[in-house]
Protein backbone atom coordinates (compact mmCIF):
# COMPACT_ATOMS: atom_id res chain seq x y z
CA UNK A 1 0.00 0.00 0.00
CA UNK A 2 1.19 3.51 -0.74
CA UNK A 3 1.95 6.34 1.68
CA UNK A 4 -0.63 8.85 2.77
CA UNK A 5 -1.99 10.86 -0.14
CA UNK A 6 -4.51 13.59 -0.81
CA UNK A 7 -7.24 13.54 -3.43
CA UNK A 8 -8.71 16.54 -5.25
CA UNK A 9 -9.77 19.72 -3.50
CA UNK A 10 -12.99 20.34 -1.68
CA UNK A 11 -14.56 23.30 0.06
CA UNK A 12 -12.18 26.21 0.55
CA UNK A 13 -9.45 24.25 -1.25
CA UNK A 14 -9.31 21.58 1.48
CA UNK A 15 -8.13 18.13 0.42
CA UNK A 16 -9.22 14.81 1.79
CA UNK A 17 -6.40 12.99 3.57
CA UNK A 18 -6.10 9.36 2.49
CA UNK A 19 -4.26 6.83 4.66
CA UNK A 20 -3.67 3.30 3.43
CA UNK A 21 -3.13 1.49 6.72
CA UNK A 22 -3.74 1.78 10.44
CA UNK A 23 -0.03 2.49 10.96
CA UNK A 24 -0.12 5.29 8.46
CA UNK A 25 -3.13 6.85 10.18
CA UNK A 26 -1.32 6.75 13.52
CA UNK A 27 1.75 8.42 12.01
CA UNK A 28 -0.42 11.14 10.47
CA UNK A 29 -2.96 11.82 13.21
CA UNK A 30 -1.92 9.91 16.31
CA UNK A 31 0.17 12.60 17.97
CA UNK A 32 -2.76 15.05 18.07
CA UNK A 33 -4.99 12.41 19.69
CA UNK A 34 -7.94 13.95 17.89
CA UNK A 35 -11.13 11.91 17.88
CA UNK A 36 -13.17 10.96 14.85
CA UNK A 37 -16.72 10.58 13.61
CA UNK A 38 -16.64 7.52 11.37
CA UNK A 39 -18.65 5.57 8.86
CA UNK A 40 -17.65 2.14 7.56
CA UNK A 41 -18.41 0.53 4.22
CA UNK A 42 -17.63 0.05 0.55
CA UNK A 43 -19.83 2.94 -0.67
CA UNK A 44 -19.87 1.77 -4.29
CA UNK A 45 -21.71 4.46 -6.26
CA UNK A 46 -21.95 6.88 -3.30
CA UNK A 47 -25.72 6.84 -3.84
CA UNK A 48 -28.45 8.69 -1.94
CA UNK A 49 -28.33 6.25 0.96
CA UNK A 50 -24.57 6.64 1.28
CA UNK A 51 -24.91 10.40 1.02
CA UNK A 52 -27.34 10.45 3.95
CA UNK A 53 -24.77 8.64 6.10
CA UNK A 54 -21.90 10.89 4.98
CA UNK A 55 -23.91 14.00 5.87
CA UNK A 56 -24.66 12.57 9.30
CA UNK A 57 -20.94 11.98 9.88
CA UNK A 58 -20.02 15.51 8.83
CA UNK A 59 -22.81 17.10 10.88
CA UNK A 60 -21.74 15.21 13.99
CA UNK A 61 -18.05 15.99 13.44
CA UNK A 62 -18.79 19.69 13.30
CA UNK A 63 -20.97 19.69 16.41
CA UNK A 64 -19.51 16.82 18.38
CA UNK A 65 -16.22 18.08 19.79
CA UNK A 66 -15.89 17.28 23.48
CA UNK A 67 -16.65 20.14 25.94
CA UNK A 68 -13.77 22.53 26.28
CA UNK A 69 -12.23 21.63 22.91
CA UNK A 70 -12.54 23.92 19.91
CA UNK A 71 -11.34 21.49 17.28
CA UNK A 72 -14.07 19.54 15.55
CA UNK A 73 -13.85 15.80 15.15
CA UNK A 74 -12.21 14.35 12.06
CA UNK A 75 -15.02 13.20 9.75
CA UNK A 76 -13.75 9.89 8.44
CA UNK A 77 -14.69 7.08 6.06
CA UNK A 78 -13.21 3.65 6.74
CA UNK A 79 -13.41 1.78 3.45
CA UNK A 80 -11.83 -1.23 1.80
CA UNK A 81 -9.84 -2.08 -1.31
CA UNK A 82 -10.27 -4.35 -3.11
CA UNK A 83 -13.98 -4.94 -2.64
CA UNK A 84 -14.36 -7.72 -0.03
CA UNK A 85 -16.18 -10.04 -2.43
CA UNK A 86 -13.10 -10.02 -4.69
CA UNK A 87 -11.29 -11.81 -1.89
CA UNK A 88 -14.04 -13.88 -0.25
CA UNK A 89 -16.21 -14.84 -3.23
CA UNK A 90 -14.45 -13.73 -6.43
CA UNK A 91 -16.85 -15.66 -8.67
CA UNK A 92 -19.79 -13.70 -7.25
CA UNK A 93 -18.09 -10.31 -7.16
CA UNK A 94 -20.17 -7.58 -8.86
CA UNK A 95 -18.95 -5.17 -11.51
CA UNK A 96 -18.36 -1.98 -9.55
CA UNK A 97 -19.93 1.40 -10.20
CA UNK A 98 -16.85 3.43 -9.27
CA UNK A 99 -13.10 3.16 -9.00
CA UNK A 100 -11.45 3.74 -5.64
CA UNK A 101 -10.24 7.18 -6.70
CA UNK A 102 -13.77 8.12 -7.74
CA UNK A 103 -15.12 7.04 -4.37
CA UNK A 104 -12.49 9.11 -2.56
CA UNK A 105 -13.27 12.15 -4.70
CA UNK A 106 -16.98 11.71 -3.92
CA UNK A 107 -16.26 11.55 -0.17
CA UNK A 108 -14.45 14.83 -0.47
CA UNK A 109 -17.40 16.44 -2.24
CA UNK A 110 -19.41 15.76 0.92
CA UNK A 111 -16.68 17.44 3.01
CA UNK A 112 -15.26 14.31 4.57
CA UNK A 113 -11.89 15.17 6.13
CA UNK A 114 -10.12 11.82 5.82
CA UNK A 115 -10.38 8.28 4.53
CA UNK A 116 -8.73 5.18 5.93
CA UNK A 117 -8.46 2.67 3.07
CA UNK A 118 -7.85 -0.80 4.46
CA UNK A 119 -6.41 -3.45 2.18
CA UNK A 120 -8.94 -6.27 2.32
CA UNK A 121 -7.18 -9.59 2.69
CA UNK A 122 -8.13 -13.09 3.80
CA UNK A 123 -6.49 -12.34 7.16
CA UNK A 124 -8.72 -9.29 7.59
CA UNK A 125 -11.76 -11.41 6.66
CA UNK A 126 -10.91 -13.72 9.58
CA UNK A 127 -10.88 -10.89 12.13
CA UNK A 128 -13.55 -11.28 14.81
CA UNK A 129 -15.99 -8.34 15.16
CA UNK A 130 -14.61 -7.27 18.54
CA UNK A 131 -11.03 -7.43 17.27
CA UNK A 132 -11.96 -5.30 14.25
CA UNK A 133 -13.54 -2.66 16.47
CA UNK A 134 -10.65 -2.68 18.92
CA UNK A 135 -7.97 -2.33 16.26
CA UNK A 136 -9.55 0.16 13.87
CA UNK A 137 -12.24 2.12 15.69
CA UNK A 138 -10.66 2.29 19.13
CA UNK A 139 -6.88 2.01 18.85
CA UNK A 140 -6.47 3.67 15.45
CA UNK A 141 -9.28 6.14 14.81
CA UNK A 142 -10.12 7.05 18.43
CA UNK A 143 -13.76 6.96 17.39
CA UNK A 144 -16.29 9.06 19.28
CA UNK A 145 -19.23 8.13 17.05
CA UNK A 146 -19.80 5.66 14.23
CA UNK A 147 -22.60 5.90 11.64
CA UNK A 148 -23.70 2.88 9.60
CA UNK A 149 -26.71 1.62 7.69
CA UNK A 150 -29.31 -0.45 9.52
CA UNK A 151 -28.21 -3.66 7.75
CA UNK A 152 -24.51 -3.13 8.46
CA UNK A 153 -22.49 -6.31 9.05
CA UNK A 154 -18.83 -6.70 9.97
CA UNK A 155 -16.20 -9.14 11.16
CA UNK A 156 -15.54 -12.80 10.40
CA UNK A 157 -18.45 -14.33 8.45
CA UNK A 158 -20.27 -11.01 8.99
CA UNK A 159 -21.02 -12.08 12.54
CA UNK A 160 -21.26 -8.49 13.78
CA UNK A 161 -24.35 -6.32 13.31
CA UNK A 162 -25.57 -2.94 14.52
CA UNK A 163 -26.66 -4.31 17.91
CA UNK A 164 -23.21 -5.78 18.55
CA UNK A 165 -21.55 -2.58 17.36
CA UNK A 166 -23.70 -0.62 19.80
CA UNK A 167 -22.75 -2.95 22.67
CA UNK A 168 -19.06 -2.61 21.81
CA UNK A 169 -19.48 1.16 21.63
CA UNK A 170 -20.88 1.20 25.15
CA UNK A 171 -17.87 -0.77 26.32
CA UNK A 172 -15.24 1.26 24.47
CA UNK A 173 -16.83 4.70 24.76
CA UNK A 174 -18.22 5.58 21.35
CA UNK A 175 -21.74 6.22 20.11
CA UNK A 176 -23.38 4.09 17.42
CA UNK A 177 -25.99 5.53 15.08
CA UNK A 178 -27.94 3.33 12.65
CA UNK A 179 -29.05 5.48 9.70
CA UNK A 180 -32.35 4.51 8.09
CA UNK A 181 -32.24 3.68 4.38
CA UNK A 182 -33.44 6.03 1.67
CA UNK A 183 -36.55 4.80 -0.17
CA UNK A 184 -37.39 6.01 -3.69
CA UNK A 185 -40.58 4.84 -5.44
CA UNK A 186 -41.03 2.14 -2.79
CA UNK A 187 -37.50 0.82 -3.45
CA UNK A 188 -34.67 0.89 -0.95
CA UNK A 189 -31.70 2.66 -2.52
CA UNK A 190 -28.79 0.23 -2.84
CA UNK A 191 -25.74 -0.36 -4.99
CA UNK A 192 -27.27 -3.68 -6.07
CA UNK A 193 -30.45 -2.02 -7.34
CA UNK A 194 -28.41 0.60 -9.20
CA UNK A 195 -26.22 -2.03 -10.86
CA UNK A 196 -29.30 -3.91 -12.01
CA UNK A 197 -30.85 -0.76 -13.49
CA UNK A 198 -27.66 0.11 -15.38
CA UNK A 199 -27.20 -3.42 -16.72
CA UNK A 200 -30.76 -3.24 -18.03
CA UNK A 201 -30.25 0.19 -19.60
CA UNK A 202 -32.64 1.90 -17.18
CA UNK A 203 -30.33 4.85 -16.67
CA UNK A 204 -33.21 7.12 -15.65
CA UNK A 205 -34.00 4.77 -12.75
CA UNK A 206 -30.33 4.60 -11.78
CA UNK A 207 -30.25 8.38 -11.76
CA UNK A 208 -33.06 8.56 -9.21
CA UNK A 209 -31.22 6.21 -6.86
CA UNK A 210 -27.83 7.87 -7.30
CA UNK A 211 -29.12 11.42 -7.04
CA UNK A 212 -27.20 12.22 -10.24
CA UNK A 213 -26.73 10.66 -13.69
CA UNK A 214 -24.63 7.52 -13.90
CA UNK A 215 -21.35 8.62 -15.43
CA UNK A 216 -18.34 6.97 -17.01
CA UNK A 217 -15.05 8.82 -16.67
CA UNK A 218 -11.76 8.26 -18.43
CA UNK A 219 -9.66 9.42 -21.34
CA UNK A 220 -10.34 10.07 -25.00
CA UNK A 221 -9.02 7.18 -27.05
CA UNK A 222 -8.22 7.41 -30.71
CA UNK A 223 -10.72 5.32 -32.68
CA UNK A 224 -10.45 3.47 -35.97
CA UNK A 225 -11.74 6.45 -37.95
CA UNK A 226 -14.60 4.43 -39.40
CA UNK A 227 -17.24 6.57 -37.73
CA UNK A 228 -15.84 9.86 -38.99
CA UNK A 229 -15.28 8.46 -42.48
CA UNK A 230 -18.61 6.72 -42.99
CA UNK A 231 -21.05 7.97 -40.34
CA UNK A 232 -20.59 10.91 -37.93
CA UNK A 233 -17.55 12.06 -35.92
CA UNK A 234 -17.35 10.76 -32.36
CA UNK A 235 -15.14 10.90 -29.29
CA UNK A 236 -14.24 7.46 -27.94
CA UNK A 237 -13.99 6.96 -24.18
CA UNK A 238 -11.51 4.61 -22.52
CA UNK A 239 -12.54 4.01 -18.90
CA UNK A 240 -11.36 1.88 -15.98
CA UNK A 241 -14.89 1.62 -14.62
CA UNK A 242 -16.27 -1.88 -14.69
CA UNK A 243 -20.01 -1.52 -15.16
CA UNK A 244 -21.19 -0.29 -18.55
CA UNK A 245 -24.84 0.38 -19.42
CA UNK A 246 -26.65 -2.16 -21.55
CA UNK A 247 -25.49 -2.02 -25.15
CA UNK A 248 -27.40 0.60 -27.09
CA UNK A 249 -27.75 4.30 -27.84
CA UNK A 250 -28.32 6.94 -25.16
CA UNK A 251 -28.95 10.65 -24.83
CA UNK A 252 -25.99 11.82 -22.78
CA UNK A 253 -24.24 14.84 -21.41
CA UNK A 254 -20.50 14.85 -22.14
CA UNK A 255 -18.08 16.87 -20.04
CA UNK A 256 -15.05 18.07 -21.99
CA UNK A 257 -12.64 20.75 -20.79
CA UNK A 258 -15.04 21.55 -17.96
CA UNK A 259 -17.92 22.28 -20.36
CA UNK A 260 -21.08 20.21 -20.80
CA UNK A 261 -22.20 19.19 -24.29
CA UNK A 262 -25.40 17.47 -25.34
CA UNK A 263 -24.60 14.20 -27.09
CA UNK A 264 -25.78 10.86 -28.43
CA UNK A 265 -23.65 7.97 -27.18
CA UNK A 266 -23.41 4.41 -28.47
CA UNK A 267 -22.26 1.66 -26.13
CA UNK A 268 -21.66 -1.36 -28.29
CA UNK A 269 -19.56 -3.59 -30.51
CA UNK A 270 -20.19 -1.76 -33.83
CA UNK A 271 -21.81 -4.76 -35.55
CA UNK A 272 -22.22 -2.95 -38.87
CA UNK A 273 -18.42 -2.82 -39.09
CA UNK A 274 -17.97 -6.33 -37.61
CA UNK A 275 -16.58 -4.89 -34.42
CA UNK A 276 -15.59 -7.08 -31.50
CA UNK A 277 -14.80 -5.30 -28.24
CA UNK A 278 -17.22 -2.85 -26.62
CA UNK A 279 -16.65 0.81 -27.39
CA UNK A 280 -18.21 3.98 -25.97
CA UNK A 281 -18.60 6.52 -28.77
CA UNK A 282 -20.21 9.93 -28.29
CA UNK A 283 -21.29 12.38 -30.96
CA UNK A 284 -21.29 15.82 -29.37
CA UNK A 285 -24.07 17.99 -30.77
CA UNK A 286 -22.83 21.27 -32.26
CA UNK A 287 -19.20 20.36 -31.60
CA UNK A 288 -16.77 20.09 -34.50
CA UNK A 289 -13.31 19.96 -32.94
CA UNK A 290 -11.03 16.97 -33.44
CA UNK A 291 -9.68 15.50 -30.20
CA UNK A 292 -7.35 12.55 -29.77
CA UNK A 293 -6.67 12.72 -26.04
CA UNK A 294 -7.56 14.26 -22.69
CA UNK A 295 -10.10 13.57 -19.92
CA UNK A 296 -13.73 12.83 -20.81
CA UNK A 297 -16.89 12.14 -18.82
CA UNK A 298 -20.14 10.73 -20.22
CA UNK A 299 -23.35 11.08 -18.18
CA UNK A 300 -26.19 8.77 -19.21
CA UNK A 301 -29.65 10.38 -19.17
CA UNK A 302 -32.04 8.45 -21.42
CA UNK A 303 -31.95 5.21 -23.39
CA UNK A 304 -32.89 5.70 -27.04
CA UNK A 305 -32.66 2.24 -28.61
CA UNK A 306 -30.88 -1.10 -28.72
CA UNK A 307 -27.72 -1.50 -30.74
CA UNK A 308 -28.44 -3.15 -34.08
CA UNK A 309 -26.69 -4.25 -37.25
CA UNK A 310 -27.37 -2.28 -40.45
CA UNK A 311 -26.90 -3.49 -44.03
CA UNK A 312 -24.44 -0.71 -44.86
CA UNK A 313 -22.83 2.41 -43.38
CA UNK A 314 -25.33 4.72 -45.08
CA UNK A 315 -28.27 3.00 -43.37
CA UNK A 316 -26.41 3.30 -40.07
CA UNK A 317 -25.73 6.97 -40.71
CA UNK A 318 -29.45 7.66 -41.33
CA UNK A 319 -30.33 5.96 -38.05
CA UNK A 320 -27.65 7.84 -36.14
CA UNK A 321 -28.96 11.15 -37.46
CA UNK A 322 -32.35 10.09 -36.14
CA UNK A 323 -30.76 9.23 -32.78
CA UNK A 324 -29.07 12.62 -32.66
CA UNK A 325 -32.37 14.36 -33.34
CA UNK A 326 -34.03 12.33 -30.58
CA UNK A 327 -31.26 13.46 -28.23
CA UNK A 328 -31.87 17.07 -29.26
CA UNK A 329 -35.58 16.66 -28.61
CA UNK A 330 -34.86 15.20 -25.18
CA UNK A 331 -32.70 18.12 -24.13
CA UNK A 332 -35.16 20.65 -25.51
CA UNK A 333 -38.04 19.08 -23.60
CA UNK A 334 -36.21 18.61 -20.30
CA UNK A 335 -33.45 21.24 -20.09
CA UNK A 336 -33.54 21.38 -16.29
CA UNK A 337 -32.64 17.69 -16.01
CA UNK A 338 -29.28 17.89 -17.77
CA UNK A 339 -27.34 18.98 -14.71
CA UNK A 340 -25.96 16.51 -12.17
Amino acid sequence: MSDRTTIGSGANGARIAVCRSAEEWTRSFGSAKQQTAVTIGNFDGVHLGHQKILRAVVDFSQAGAPPGQNAELISTVLTFYPHPTRVIRPDASPALLMTLDQRLAAFEQFHIHAALVIEFTRDLAQLAPESFVQRYLVDTLRTRAVFVGENFRFGHKQAGDVNLLRQLGERFGFETEAVAPVVIDAMVVSSTAIREAIREGRVDAARKLLGRPYALKGEIRRGTGMGTKFVVPTLNLATRQELLPKLGVYATEVILDGKAYHAATNVGVRPTFDGGSVTIESHLIDFNEARTGGPLEVRFLKRIRDEQRFPNPEALRRQILTDIQESRDYFQSQPAQTSS
